[in-house]
């Protein structure tokens, strides 16, 4: 898995990180979001708004946690209190990972009126019971019971240019760092037909551009009838909806990547050359160590391929700072594949124990180094943003509009623009210089 910092893009350290401050949508009338972490819960929160929406539930703050690290559990308690000072009168629902691997902290908590776990969030019924004042207190069932994973067709994503649609969700590996498993459950597909009639509602609503995503994209189909891959159901997607601009991919794993999806990456112009890579780490030992798919070669060669491919393609990583039992030469090693695989959007997290994992359990490399360390990393990522940006100067770009004066090129980078133009607007640009950590451009008529 993997997370994006921005517009709530960011996907578990697996696919999120070491915590934030949430999203917060809605409001005024209407039921208030309250999103951590990763695009699923982003996505989730959606589906959420809908039906409490239709239960008529005004007045509720729904608190979507995030379960990665145990600070970001600790953030999501503290706002919670901070939403009951602020918000009296209103009904508090907690769910999410954080709900769904611990109810029973949430549940000792005076301010908060219900917990619901992570498959009863997507489903009607609670919602319209919370509506009624007659629902249980927690409502949490064993997540590895569940087995499918339902496509829900919503109309956009509130306040965002682009959409989230998720493809899958849960997961069968066990990495040693990671709670998710256990508040998302075992890898499960949405069929290609439901994932198809999503996004072309979205395309009808308006939408540029979607990001397919899910906990473990890349191991999309296993489950499904004739075990379809994730490239076979990419390739269908964009042959079924013509009309769908732009397509983004959520974090890949090096590994897993099909015949048909490296085919895309060559020939597909409406998928983007942007790829965020599961990475964690990048020295074999400590890889092993954390039971990841991959090794450092594997990360270097699926690099190299892609780019031998795809020449302008830019990569994202989450990388971990400071895993249990890393010794400054293993950190070199993951200092040094930043620019051996000209990784560019880094996602850089001290390591945080998480209880309950097996990580947790092994020797811990001090506080201070991992911070450290994570800088480092972090300093890294800037250089190799720097030299991204200095490469668009004199290009052309095809700029899609997030907000008034800003938009992203198709490598993710921010293009600062005039603002007049809508967010969701796709506008053809040459890029004429770099001011901080964004481009600069001239639109094109």
């Amino acid at each position: 898995m993997s997370v994006d910092t921005s517009l709530a893009e960011a996907e578990h350290v697996h696919e999120s990180g070491e915590g934030g401050p949430p999203e917060v949508t809605g409001g005024a009338g209407e039921p208030t979001l309250v999103t951590f972490g990763c695009r699923l819960n982003a996505y989730e929160s959606e589906v959420m708004r809908t039906h409490a929406r239709q239960a008529g539930l005004d007045d509720v703050v729904i608190v979507n946690t995030c379960a990665v690290t145990a600070e970001a559990e600790r953030q999501a308690r503290q706002t919670i209190r901070r939403l009951r000072r602020e918000r009296p009168g209103s009904k508090i629902i907690v769910t999410g990972c954080a709900a769904q691997v611990s109810p029973e902290k949430f549940a000792a908590m005076g301010e908060v009126d219900h917990v619901l776990g992570n498959d009863a969030k997507l489903t009607a019924a609670p919602w319209a019971e919370f509506g009624t004042g007659q629902a249980e207190r927690v409502v949490v069932n064993d997540i590895m019971s569940v087995k499918e994973t339902a496509g829900h067709l919503i109309q956009g994503m509130e306040g965002r240019a682009r959409a989230f649609v998720q493809v899958q969700n849960g997961c069968d590996h066990r990495c040693t760092f990671c709670i998710i498993p256990y508040g998302r459950g075992n890898s499960r597909s949405v069929p290609m037909g439901e994932i198809v009639a999503q996004v072309r509602a979205l395309v009808e609503s308006g939408y540029n551009e979607v990001v397919l995503t899910g906990v473990d994209v890349t191991s999309y189909g296993a489950d499904l009838p004739g075990k379809p891959s994730l490239g076979q159901m990419v390739r269908r997607l964009l042959a079924l909806v013509p009309d769908l601009p732009r397509l983004r991919l959520s974090s890949l794993d090096a590994v897993e990547m099909d015949d048909d999806l490296w085919r895309l990456v060559a020939e597909e112009p409406r998928l983007m050359p942007h790829l965020h890579l599961s990475l964690q780490a990048g020295d074999d030992m400590i890889l092993k160590r954390m039971k990841r798919r991959h090794l450092r070669g594997d990360a270097i060669a699926f690099a190299e391929k892609a780019r031998a491919l795809r020449p302008d393609m830019v990569f994202g990583a989450d990388i971990i700072a400071g895993f249990p039992t890393e010794t400054e030469e293993m950190f070199q090693n993951s200092l040094d594949i930043v620019e051996q695989c000209g990784l560019t959007w880094l996602h850089v997290f001290p390591y945080s124990p998480r209880p309950g994992t097996p990580a947790a359990k092994m020797p811990q490399v001090p506080g201070p180094i991992r911070k450290e360390r994570a800088a480092r990393l972090r300093a890294a990522g800037d250089a190799q943003v720097a030299r991204y940006l200095a490469s668009q100067v004199g290009r052309s770009a095809n700029v899609l509009i997030e907000r008034k004066g800003l938009g992203r090129n198709e490598g993710f980078a921010e293009v600062a623009v005039p603002d007049h133009y809508e967010p969701g607007t796709i506008i053809r640009c040459t890029i004429t210089g770099v001011a901080g950590t964004q481009l600069t451009a001239r639109v094109l008529d």
